[in-house]
């Protein structure tokens, strides 16, 4: 007879025949190797979670958000940009191939695709190894996701001068802003002629500076309005010399308030 065969299996006298309740053995089985949930790792979850929050407060404090001043539409100088952490899909944009004709690449098909494979990468690489040299596909996915990213975000940084920046648009108290009257004749003029630069309540914006608080007659306002200062091009100004008239002493009006 051949081994295995006419032979039947009727039972094994060393397993008890009675069921026993599957309870885990104590803690006090395991001398040095576990703990209670309650209250020892709970406790030294809360601590670490505790140290990090007062030290992430303390970040806060020391270097504060640099908030900008209020979304101004009218302020035609302004060059918006987003948070840092989206600075690289920025920065995508600016090339040919992910622009123009091609924006449909540079907001859904790239973005997509790289983070689609990011996505798939553990599926497309299921060898058994752990190490790095192990994992190529995996590994060669994830380095040329995060090269790219930290390249575009620095491409996209460097060419910014975020002290100027944040000097040129600080925001505004509403204490501090200026009481326009709108319905003046001299507003009308101002919103077509200086708005785009110094913004509707005249506190300045990216592409010209403040007009509250200076200290000019109204000759020298009309003489900048046509002939421009400093950064400022000459014949800003298209309208008549009634209009500005209005225009000079509109804004005179407005820092005889401050």
């Amino acid at each position: 007879m051949h081994k295995g065969k006419g032979m039947k299996f009727v039972g094994d006298s060393r397993i008890s025949a009675e069921r026993k309740p599957n309870i885990p053995k104590d803690y006090s089985e395991y001398p040095g190797r576990t703990e209670a949930f309650w209250p020892n790792f709970l406790l030294k979850e809360w601590l670490a979670g505790s140290v990090f929050l007062v030290g992430f407060l303390c970040l806060t404090l020391a270097h504060p958000s640099p908030l900008e001043g209020m979304a101004d539409p009218t302020d035609a100088g302004y060059i918006p940009l987003p948070d840092w952490y989206f600075l690289f899909l920025y920065e995508l944009l600016k090339y040919d191939f992910a622009s123009g004709p091609y924006i449909l690449f540079g907001i859904v098909i790239i973005p997509g695709l790289a983070f689609g494979g990011l996505l798939l990468a553990p599926f497309l690489d299921q060898g058994p190894g752990r190490r790095p040299h192990q994992r190529p596909v995996a590994v060669g996915m994830m380095l040329l996701g995060l090269i790219s990213t930290i390249w575009l975000t620095y491409e996209s940084a460097e060419g910014v001068n975020w002290a100027e920046r944040a000097e040129a648009n600080k925001p505004i108290h509403p204490s501090e802003q200026a009481d326009i009257d709108t319905e003046a004749e001299g507003y009308a003029i101002y919103e077509s002629n200086c708005m785009s630069c110094h913004g509707d309540d005249l506190q300045g914006g990216s592409a010209g500076p403040s007009l509250i608080g200076i200290d000019r007659s109204a000759e020298e306002i009309k003489d900048i309005a046509q002939n421009g200062i400093g950064t400022m091009p000459a014949d800003q100004f298209t309208g008549s010399d009634e209009e500005l008239d209005q225009l000079a002493e509109f804004i005179i009006s407005v820092n005889e308030q401050q």
